[in-house]
């Protein structure tokens, strides 16, 4: 049925009397609507937080499933793939070891305790190596030869010099011993950053250095190497 202008109407029941009662569809629609907006109805609907989450792992599962798709073997060759990657990623780990210095500075040799004397650093050497704590024992080696250096005026004293910085300057000056002295800065960045541990033999090698340095004579600057005795 259409009233006026062909608006069209529908059935909407019988009022009593058997009378039909009609409602135009575009007044009910907005009737509808305007009860439903009331916020009786939508007091257990979820809040903005619980609909972003929902979507969240809606979108997860999503990815997971696109994934379990296409790995072979279904969901358990996911699974296996995934146990696969963390294990690479454990062994990557263990073999660089973590990451214990972010910045230059860090990389300085000498802790923030205190200026010791290289009588001191070679005392607390001796004692590590005794206890057979070879790692600490290298690193307080280390300390000492380039301690020594700066007590012989070979080096200058500078806070932050890093143990490569040291080896690179005293070769300048001792070089007959400078492929020692890198080797021996390798080591200490080795067990001190890297996350490696020392030996008997790294130590031993590095004690034999040091007790070497304090009898070598440096270059002097104008000097040849052919003229160092």
């Amino acid at each position: 049925m259409s009233g006026p202008g062909g608006i069209a109407t529908a059935r909407r029941g019988t009022a009593a009397g058997g009378i039909p009662v009609d409602t135009p569809r575009l007044p009910a629609r907005e009737a509808a609507e305007s009860e439903l907006s009331k916020p009786m109805y939508h007091e257990n609907d979820p809040n903005f937080l619980q609909r972003a989450l929902n979507q969240f792992w809606d979108w997860v599962a999503g990815v997971f499933d696109a994934a379990a798709g296409a790995a072979p073997g279904g969901p358990a060759g996911l699974v296996v793939l995934v146990v696969v990657v963390i294990g690479l990623a454990a062994a990557l780990w263990w073999r660089l070891g973590t990451p214990k210095r972010s910045s230059r500075s860090a990389d300085a040799l000498f802790d923030s305790d205190g200026p010791r004397s290289a009588a001191q650093h070679r005392a607390a050497a001796e004692a590590h190596a005794a206890a057979l704590r070879w790692t600490e024992a290298v690193q307080e080696r280390m300390r000492a030869v380039v301690r020594s250096l700066e007590e012989r005026a070979l080096l200058d004293p500078r806070p932050g010099r890093t143990a490569d910085e040291a080896a690179a300057e005293a070769g300048r000056t001792l070089p007959e011993h400078t492929a020692r002295l890198r080797t021996a800065a390798r080591s200490f960045d080795d067990v001190t950053y890297g996350g490696r541990t020392a030996d008997q033999s790294a130590y031993l090698s590095l004690r034999t250095l040091d007790l070497e340095l304090d009898e070598a004579k440096p270059l002097l600057p104008g000097t040849s190497r052919g003229a160092t005795g």
